[in-house]
C-alpha cells in the first residue's frame, strides 16, 4: 500500500469537534462560579480558550514532524527523567485541598502527572520495539518495561491521586498487551495489586466513603451520597434534547466541580441524550481510527506509539463518563479535549498531534 500524504481526517475533525464542544460546555458550567471569582463569565472560558489554541498549534506542529526522530534515547530518556523529577518537585510545593498534583508559578501551573502519560508511552514504545519478541522475558523485558510504570504510578498515588495512577498503569497495559504480553502476568498483576489496594482504599478513610457512597449512594443522600445521586439527577434530567444550554441548575448548587469531573454531567443535563451520545460516538469515532492506525502501522514503534496515546484518551474518557454514571468510584479524571484544565488539554493535543504524524506514515 502507497505511503500516506495526509493526516486521518476523521481523527483530525473528531479532535477539533471535542475541543469545540469542550469550550462551549466549560462556559455554560463555569459561568455563574466564574463571574463570581473572577468578576466576569468568560474568567474560565478565556483560559480554557487559550489553552485550546496553544494545544492545536502544537497538535499542527507536531503531526508534521517523523514520529520516528522520537526514537532515540536521548529524546525517551530525558522526557522519563525530566516528568520523574516533576512527580518529586511537586511535593515541594503548598498543597491544595491536601494534595500535591501541581506545580504552580504566579498564574501558571503544571500537572506533572498529565506528563507522566506520554512519558510513558515513549518509554514502552522505545523499550519494547526491539524486544517485543521476546515479551515472554519476564525477567529481561516485562519487568525493566514496567519498573518506570510503576515508579510513576507510586509517586502520583503519593500526591494522592489513585485514579490517575490507575490510569497510567491501563495505558502501559494496553501497549504491552500489543507488544504480546501473556494475559497471565496481567492476571498476577492484579492479583498482586489486591492487598495495596485494599490499603490505599479500605484502610483510608475518605476513599473507603467514597467507595461507601458509590455501593448505596441514598444510604445517606445529604452527605456522602449527595454528589453521586446530583450527578444521577442531571444525567436524567436532560431527557432526550437536554434543558438547552446555560439552562442546567445542578451546576449552580449541587454538582462538585461541574467545569472540571462532572463536566458530562452538565452535558447530559443541557444536550439531553443526543448530546450526550454525540460526545460518546466521537469518542468511539477516535478510539476506531486510533486502533486503525496501530493495526495499520508496519514500524513496532509507531505501532505501540498509536496504542498508547489512543488508549491514553479512551482510558480517561470511559473513566470519567462512567464517574458521572454512577458505574465507578469518584476519581478524579478529566474528560479529555472538554473538561477545563491547561495542562492536560494542552498535553492530550500534543500527543494526538504524534498519533496524527503516524496516520501520514503506515505502509
Amino acid at each position: 500500500m502507497a505511503k500516506r500524504v495526509s493526516v486521518d481526517k476523521w481523527l483530525f475533525t473528531v479532535t477539533l469537534l471535542l475541543v469545540f464542544i469542550g469550550l462551549v460546555m466549560v462556559f455554560s458550567a463555569s459561568a455563574v462560579m466564574a463571574k463570581e471569582r473572577f468578576g466576569s463569565p468568560y474568567g474560565f472560558l478565556l483560559r480554557q480558550m487559550a489553552w485550546a489554541g496553544a494545544g492545536i498549534a502544537a497538535m499542527l506542529v507536531i503531526m508534521n514532524i517523523d514520529y520516528r526522530k522520537y526514537r532515540r534515547a536521548s529524546v525517551v530518556f530525558t522526557l522519563l527523567g525530566f516528568t520523574s523529577l516533576l512527580l518529586i518537585a511537586v511535593f515541594l510545593f503548598r498543597d491544595s485541598h491536601n494534595t500535591h498534583r501541581w506545580i504552580k508559578f504566579g498564574g501558571f501551573s503544571l500537572q506533572p502527572s498529565e506528563l507522566a502519560k506520554p512519558a510513558i508511552i515513549f518509554y514502552l514504545a522505545y523499550f519494547l520495539e526491539s524486544r517485543w519478541q521476546q515479551i515472554a522475558d519476564w525477567k529481561n523485558v516485562l519487568l525493566p518495561a514496567a519498573a518506570p510504570v510503576i515508579l510513576f504510578a507510586l509517586l502520583i498515588v503519593k500526591e494522592p491521586d489513585l485514579g490517575t495512577a490507575i490510569a497510567c498503569l491501563a495505558i502501559a497495559a494496553a501497549v504491552l498487551f500489543v507488544a504480546g504480553m501473556n494475559m497471565k502476568y496481567l492476571w498476577y498483576a492484579l492479583a498482586a495489586s489486591l492487598l495495596p489496594l485494599y490499603f490505599l482504599v479500605v484502610r483510608v478513610p475518605w476513599r473507603w466513603a467514597r467507595m461507601q457512597a458509590f455501593l448505596d449512594p441514598f444510604k445517606d443522600p445529604q452527605g456522602k451520597g449527595f454528589h453521586i445521586i446530583q450527578s444521577m439527577i442531571a444525567v436524567s434530567t436532560g431527557g432526550l434534547t437536554g434543558l438547552g444550554l446555560m439552562e442546567g441548575k445542578q451546576k449552580l448548587f449541587y454538582l462538585p466541580e461541574p467545569h472540571t469531573d462532572f463536566i458530562f454531567a452538565v452535558t447530559a443535563e443541557e444536550m439531553g441524550l443526543w448530546g450526550s451520545l454525540l460526545v460518546v460516538t466521537l469518542f468511539g469515532i477516535f478510539l476506531y481510527r486510533g486502533i486503525r492506525t496501530a493495526l495499520r502501522t508496519e514500524d513496532m514503534f509507531g505501532k505501540f506509539l498509536a496504542t498508547g496515546f489512543t488508549a491514553m484518551v479512551v482510558v480517561q474518557a470511559l473513566f470519567n463518563i462512567s464517574v458521572v454514571l454512577a458505574m465507578m468510584p469518584a476519581k478524579g479524571i478529566p474528560l479529555p479535549f472538554i473538561s477545563y484544565g491547561g495542562s492536560s488539554l494542552f498535553i492530550t493535543l500534543a500527543s494526538v498531534g504524534v498519533l496524527l504524524n503516524i496516520t501520514q506514515q503506515m505502509d
